[in-house]
């Protein structure tokens, strides 16, 4: 996670890689490299440097998000991610202590509606529809929350089975945090420049030029590669 604030950092503030493709293939590409090496104590460093440089590419792919919540209002930051920080640890300690395997049956279900996230956060590419673009944040933030559910049970039962690759569970969980992180935080930009507008000038609209969150680019490879060889 600091390694992802880092690369947020240097793109706020340097505006490395300005692309946010760019910066989305790069982690991609990573994160495929990092599900290629099996997990063995002779990998493990060479697998935690793909995890950093995988989290530092995330980081700057946030980068312009994080641009325009700021010129809304930098509060929305510490607050987004406080909130982030309380949902992720609230849904954790209800999987962690629910009875095993009970969540498990969601999978098929967030799979299904995050298929359908994707699929109309490229098609809105073409509509431009404002009320879209709404619902998919707030419909994503359920589903991010289901998520966090389901890979911490589903982490659980691989763990109890023998799989104790901690590097590709970290990745699993990362990704939950950061997609939730930016859910929660556009949908606090948007609330926050509504406010504006009711109340004078507003600020220039941006939303068509923040990146799709890194679980809807990165979940067709988690399931169709839930674990490394």
């Amino acid at each position: 996670m600091f390694v992802a604030a880092a690369g947020a950092y240097v793109h706020v503030v340097t505006h490395f890689l300005q692309a946010g493709l760019l910066s989305a293939l790069g982690s991609l590409g990573l994160m495929i490299w990092l599900m290629t090496v099996p997990h063995s104590h002779e990998t493990e460093q060479k697998r935690l440097g793909l995890l950093a440089g995988f989290a530092f590419l995330t980081g700057v792919g946030l980068g312009p998000a994080l641009e325009l919540c700021i010129a809304i209002n930098p509060s929305i930051l510490p607050t987004a991610f406080m909130g982030t920080a309380m949902i992720f640890t609230c849904f954790t300690l209800s999987a962690l202590y629910a009875r095993r395997r009970s969540y498990l049956f969601l999978g098929g279900v967030l799979m299904s509606a995050m298929s359908l996230m994707l699929l109309s956060s490229l098609g809105n590419l073409f509509f431009g529809s404002i009320w879209l673009f709404q619902a998919n944040l707030y419909v994503g933030l359920v589903v991010m929350c289901g998520f966090v559910l389901f890979d911490t049970q589903l982490i659980i039962e691989k763990a109890e089975n023998g799989d104790k690759d901690y590097i590709w569970h970290c990745v699993d969980l990362f990704l939950d945090f950061i997609t939730l992180f930016r859910k929660l935080m556009m949908i606090l930009a948007m609330n926050e420049k509504v406010c504006r507008q009711l109340e004078g000038p507003s600020v220039e609209d941006r939303h068509d030029s923040v990146p799709i969150a890194p679980r809807e680019y990165f979940f067709l490879f988690i399931v169709l590669f839930p674990s490394s060889p």
